[in-house]
């Protein structure tokens, strides 16, 4: 019976910068590669009578895109997630701030 951890550990070499960044689309002369921020976790094992099993799982969350128009390179942000990351942290900041300056006027 094969390995599983392995199996899967060797699966995820490839992940990396393919997760990561998408293949290159060209739309009406604008070249797009998308971006994400990925994360992926597996596990494996198995028993003394030699019964295995494994798992994994991950998520993605897209960033944003690198567009190209002629010789212009830019980054374009994905707004919805900027959004979702930038609200929770601008409310827990706040929050540590405001209990930062009370522990100091005290």
């Amino acid at each position: 019976m094969p390995n599983i951890a392995l199996e899967l550990g060797q699966q995820s070499a490839s992940f990396g910068v393919k997760s990561a960044y998408g293949d290159q689309q060209d739309v009406d002369g604008i070249r797009l590669i998308p971006v994400a921020l990925t994360w992926s976790g597996y596990g494996g094992g198995s028993d003394e009578a030699g019964n295995g099993g494994g798992g994994g799982g991950g998520w993605s969350i897209p960033l944003g895109a690198y567009i190209r128009r002629g010789d212009d390179l830019r980054f374009e942000p994905n707004i919805v997630s900027v959004l979702a990351v930038a609200i929770p942290l601008v409310f827990f900041a706040g929050r540590a701030f405001s209990r930062v300056i009370r522990a100091l006027k005290k």
